[in-house]
C-alpha cells in the first residue's frame, strides 16, 4: 500500500510541476502546484487501488462460492407407458468406451 500511495504522488507531482513549467510558471508557483499535485495524485491513486482491490476479492469470492456449489440434481424424464398391446421396446445398446490417446 505504501508502493501505491509513493507511486501515486510522484505521478501527481511530475504532471502537475511539468505542466507549469511547461506553462512557463515561477519556480515557486511550480513546487506549489507539484506539492499539491502530489497529494492529489497519491489520495486517488490509493482509492483507486482499493476499488481494484475490493474488484478482485469479490470475484475471487464469488468464483470459489460457485466452484464449491452443490450440483443441481436433474430428475430423469418421464416417459409415459407404452399403450397396451404394443410390443416391448429393446432396452438401448450400452455406450461405447472412450479412446485414450
Amino acid at each position: 500500500m505504501k508502493f501505491v500511495f509513493l507511486l501515486g504522488g510522484a505521478g501527481g507531482f511530475l504532471t502537475a510541476a511539468t505542466t507549469d513549467y511547461l506553462s512557463d510558471r515561477t519556480p515557486d508557483r511550480i513546487l506549489l502546484d507539484g506539492a499539491v499535485g502530489c497529494l492529489v495524485g497519491a489520495l486517488l491513486l490509493k482509492w483507486f487501488w482499493g476499488v481494484l482491490l475490493n474488484g478482485v476479492h469479490d470475484t475471487y469470492v464469488a468464483r470459489h462460492q460457485a466452484a464449491n456449489a452443490p450440483a443441481p440434481v436433474l430428475a430423469a424424464p418421464v416417459s409415459p407407458p407404452p399403450p397396451a398391446g404394443a410390443p416391448p421396446r429393446p432396452s438401448p445398446p450400452a455406450p461405447l468406451p472412450a479412446k485414450i490417446r
